[in-house]
């Protein structure tokens, strides 16, 4: 005998793309992003710049499965666990976080270990990211 199904998702995967702190390069983000959207994903582009409040804040508004996260400027250690506490204050602690960008090994594992869910670097499929932030996604369902 089995437990309880699980409703169907009854909307698309909803993810919010954002770029925080000071990053002005964003061509990554927003391949993801298509990559996203052509996969059946209901993607929200935050945009450049942005605090880890409003990412957060737009998180909730939009209501989203996912955030992705995406970083060159070094300041991962810093913002990525902003997040992910912000997340928690908000109870939306169950909204799985990935990121990609320019992330040492040695940062990666310590951010995985603060919550961040996957992380991809340069070079990353598209196939990859796309498939797991579906499974990702599954998994909140």
């Amino acid at each position: 005998m089995s437990g309880p199904r699980r409703p169907a998702r009854r909307h698309p995967i909803r993810v919010l793309i954002a770029k925080p702190g000071l990053d002005g390069h964003d061509r990554g983000a927003k391949v993801v992003a298509r990559a996203l959207r052509d996969a059946g994903m209901e993607v929200i582009y935050a945009g450049l710049r942005q605090t880890p409040e409003e990412i957060v804040r737009a998180a909730l508004e939009e209501d989203v499965d996912l955030i992705g996260l995406s970083i060159l400027s070094g300041a991962h250690m810093a913002l990525f666990p902003k997040v992910l506490k912000l997340l928690k204050a908000q109870k939306a602690g169950s909204v799985p976080v990935f990121a990609g960008g320019i992330i040492p090994d040695e940062d990666a594992h310590r951010l995985k270990k603060a919550g961040i869910r996957a992380i991809f670097g340069p070079g990353t499929s598209l196939e990859e990211i796309v498939g797991t932030a579906q499974k990702l996604a599954r998994r909140r369902a």
